[in-house]
């Protein structure tokens, strides 16, 4: 990828970030934000977005580090595990939902409290991550379907870890829905800048290459 697509990769993330916790954020606390909005207090509101907005830029750059992160595992586990590595990617993937599941159950639920809210937290991980993959595996390949579902499930797991060793709801779905849309708006546009790439570096072949010839047309001497 070009220095350029990679900043603009960069960037466009941020944005998509800072604007998905300003929206989930006025969703999810919005028993909080009401009266702001009831009064129509407009400094308050938009003090307010600027705090989610910078929080967003946050995860978006947490989303980043992830996304960048397993692409290197990514290389390493094809070099180390070769074929076998979309059978260990499912595996893991599976693992990931277990313990998102009964681990957080463990540790928090009250006594009698039902499992369902921890099951149907993991499921729409799970859900939405299939989605993003398959609509990956559209625009690109097959093969990449199981690599983009464990990027969609296990990574954003890993990052969503800090909020969950504090398992307060809000900040729960306040931190998963960002990291959810700037990893799948990555996994996305990846494939269409890498493209895009290629054929800046080819166009900036084509051009040096039909530079050549009148350059040392330009050097000639007259005939006398």
């Amino acid at each position: 990828m070009t220095s350029r697509n990679l900043v603009r990769l960069f960037f466009s993330t941020l944005l998509v970030g800072g604007l998905t916790t300003g929206i989930v954020g006025f969703i999810v606390r919005w028993e909080e934000f009401q009266p702001i909005f009831s009064d129509f207090d407009i400094v308050e509101i938009l003090s307010i977005l600027a705090w989610l907005v910078g929080i967003g830029l946050i995860f978006s750059i947490i989303s980043q580090m992830g996304f960048f992160a397993y692409l290197t595992v990514h290389r390493f586990g094809l070099g180390i595990f070769k074929s076998l590595w979309s059978a260990v990617q499912v595996l893991l993937i599976a693992i990931v939902l277990f313990d998102l599941v009964y681990l957080r159950y463990k540790a928090f639920a009250e006594p009698g409290e039902s499992i369902v809210s921890y099951l149907s937290i993991a499921l729409v991980v799970m859900v939405i991550g299939v989605v993003v993959a398959y609509l990956k595996m559209k625009q690109t390949t097959k093969e990449v379907f199981i690599p983009a579902a464990f990027f969609m499930i296990v990574v954003t797991v890993i990052e969503w870890v800090p909020v969950l060793r504090v398992n307060e709801s809000s900040w729960l779905y306040l931190m998963v829905f960002p990291l959810l849309v700037c990893n799948a708006y990555q996994l996305l546009i990846l494939h269409k800048l890498n493209e895009q790439s290629m054929r800046e570096r080819e166009s900036k072949e084509l051009q040096k290459n039909n530079k050549k010839p009148i350059e040392k047309k330009t050097k000639k001497k007259p005939a006398k």
